[in-house]
């Protein structure tokens, strides 16, 4: 009897050592996650968590947790920033940006480049931009920015001609010609690739495309404006949070995280043609 006592007493001792160290685990555990400063960086279409992914992964060793906040559509991450629901994004061209912020108010601003994306003409009818003929329906991006930039890709490939006194972002108005008779169609640049098989043919971002599975290799017209700094893609941040030294440092981090020859290789090894780095020379957290 006495044995069984003893052997009960040195249970319970085993079994109160295992949950006192167990607990210690959970809370060494916590308090290593707790002291983790967490960014979170809103993107729109599902390839940026590849992209970032290099970066993610170095911010980890520096005690910054980046987490990736995706929204289905251009209109949302900006007001999410300018709110403080995010901390920064990374969807955006520098003059997208600039018109959010003339025609909301918003009080963003670029901290650094990423890359630049073409914008491709793509067809599930046709074979070449040369075979589109008076009649035929052509989808562009609806928004001011990419609608405009859409123009000036049919301007590029000869089917419209734009006026010389059109702003930066032409619109359908600024059209002087059409050399071939089409019709241009306005639509959520999320949505243009699902209508493919409904439009003769389409501008579409380089981000949805590869959402959709369309390859560069596949477009009937490739993007001549990559060289326009104006469409360079950039991480941009809340301009009150640039007054805090603490949120710059980190903030720095992030974009040095990102402009690395590791993000280079899944530019070119994943996604060879629709990412090209631009403006990594650049620092505009100074």
């Amino acid at each position: 009897m006495k044995n069984i006592k003893k052997i009960i007493t040195g249970l319970l001792i085993i079994t109160t050592l295992a949950a006192s160290i167990t607990a210690c685990g959970k809370s060494e555990t916590s308090k290593a996650t707790s002291s983790s400063t967490i960014v979170k960086l809103g993107v729109v279409g599902s390839v940026y968590e590849e992209l970032w992914t290099p970066a993610k992964a170095l911010l980890a060793g520096e005690g910054i947790d980046l987490q990736i906040v995706q929204f289905s559509d251009y209109t949302t991450p900006n007001n999410a920033l300018n709110s403080g629901e995010i901390d920064l994004n990374a969807f955006q061209h520098q003059i997208y940006l600039e018109t959010e912020v003339k025609n909301y108010g918003y009080e963003v601003e670029p901290i650094g480049y990423t890359f630049i994306i073409p914008l491709n003409v793509y067809s599930k009818k046709v074979t070449s931009i040369s075979k589109l003929k008076d009649g035929d329906t052509i989808a562009i991006p609806n928004d001011v920015t990419n609608g405009g930039r859409a123009l000036k890709v049919l301007a590029a490939a000869g089917l419209i001609k734009i006026k010389s006194t059109a702003a930066f972002n032409p619109t359908v108005e600024d059209i002087e010609t059409y050399n071939v008779k089409i019709t241009i169609k306005g639509l959520a640049a999320n949505t243009i690739p699902s209508i493919l098989e409904d439009v003769t043919a389409a501008v579409v971002n380089g981000n949805f495309a590869l959402d959709f599975g369309l390859k560069t290799s596949e477009a009937i017209f490739k993007d001549t404006s990559i060289d326009q700094q104006k469409y360079w893609n950039l991480i941009a941040a809340k301009s009150s949070n640039l007054k805090d030294q603490s949120k710059v440092e980190v903030y720095k981090k992030v974009v040095e995280a990102f402009q690395t020859e590791d993000t280079k290789k899944v530019f070119n090894d994943k996604y060879g043609g629709y990412f090209i780095s631009e403006g990594w020379d650049q620092d505009l957290l100074k």
